[in-house]
C-alpha cells in the first residue's frame, strides 16, 4: 500500500490554505512581538522617538528573517 501526500489525499486543500494562514498569522504575531521589544528598548531611555516608518521596517525586516526560518525548516535545509 502506497503512502498518500497531503494533496493527494482528494479534498484537502482547504487544510493546505489553513496551515499557510497559520504560519503567515504566528510570523505576524512574532514579528509584532519581537518589534515592540525594539520599540521599548529603543525608547528606553526617553530621547528617542520610534517612529511609524521604523516600526513598520522592523515589522517587515522580522517577517522576512521569519519566513526565511520557516522555509528552511518546511524546506528541509540545504
Amino acid at each position: 500500500m502506497k503512502l498518500l501526500t497531503l494533496l493527494e489525499g482528494g479534498n484537502l486543500g482547504g487544510m493546505v490554505a489553513m496551515i499557510i494562514l497559520i504560519i503567515i498569522l504566528g510570523a505576524l504575531f512574532i514579528s509584532f512581538i519581537i518589534t515592540m521589544i525594539v520599540k521599548i528598548s529603543y525608547e528606553w531611555k526617553g530621547d528617542k522617538k520610534f517612529t511609524k516608518k521604523q516600526f513598520i521596517q522592523s515589522m517587515l525586516i522580522c517577517l522576512l528573517i521569519c519566513g526565511l526560518i520557516s522555509g528552511y525548516i518546511c524546506g528541509g535545509g540545504i
